[in-house]
């Protein structure tokens, strides 16, 4: 990938959206950067492992993969270039990643340790301004879907439930776990769990096995939760 073709990419990216292709030119040149390749089925991150770093991902797709502590019920989606890992959890209380993460195809990161991150977010005002858009918006998230779940739907708590778990740009979105685990975990009969699917299914918003909910639309999944989607 040729320099101008990275700088391109990362202009897609919410976090450097209204940065015009030379002030990000400078702001890259200014900065400590580390590049990273990861081969196809490569091990990238573990979930629970310390986020030092804020990872973009400029080539490639990345499969993350959240897991209960039993392991029984799982909750994976493809990121795909350009994209970032898990930038809310770089500050706060909790800085771990909460997912692991494996190259589905050959995978080129750009990566800034956090004590260089932090100067680069103060020399700019729109980078800083992007970057709190996107704390703001997955934190506002837990709150429309708690607001959603007043209404008893189980449809709308199924969609909370996958929602929190992934990120906005993600795709090929899958559930994995036993049916019996999951109307046990919402806490419903089998029959109200089957019927939930069958109407989300319905409507175009995902498919289901006897082991795996795939989301076809997480668009069309937010939207259960928001009259405006994401």
């Amino acid at each position: 990938m040729t320099p101008r073709s990275m700088y391109e990419n990362l202009m897609t990216l919410p976090l450097f959206k209204g940065v015009s292709y030379s002030r990000l030119s400078e702001i890259v040149g200014n900065t400590r950067l580390a590049f990273l390749k990861y081969l196809p089925g490569e091990h990238m991150l573990s979930a629970g492992e310390p986020c030092t770093h804020i990872k973009f991902v400029i080539s490639g797709h990345v499969r993350l993969t959240i897991c209960n502590e039993s392991d029984r019920v799982k909750v994976s989606q493809t990121l795909s270039s350009p994209a970032v890992i898990s930038p809310d959890f770089l500050f706060g209380r909790n800085t771990l990643y909460p997912a692991s993460a494996t190259a589905i195809d050959t995978v080129s990161i750009m990566q800034i340790e956090k004590k260089d991150f932090i100067p680069l977010l103060q020399s700019d005002d729109v980078f800083l301004f992007n970057y709190l858009n996107i704390l703001s918006s997955n934190a506002q998230k837990a709150v429309d879907g708690v607001l959603a779940i007043t209404s008893g739907s189980l449809e709308e708590r199924i969609a909370f439930w996958i929602i929190a778990l992934t990120q906005i740009d993600s795709d090929d979105i899958v559930l994995s776990a036993k049916q019996r685990d999951l109307y046990s975990l919402f806490g419903v009969q089998r029959s109200s769990f089957i019927a939930a699917l069958d109407g989300m299914k319905a409507h175009g918003i995902l498919d289901y096995t006897p082991t795996e909910i795939r989301v076809r639309s997480r668009r069309a999944l937010r939207g259960v939760l928001l009259k405006t989607p994401d």
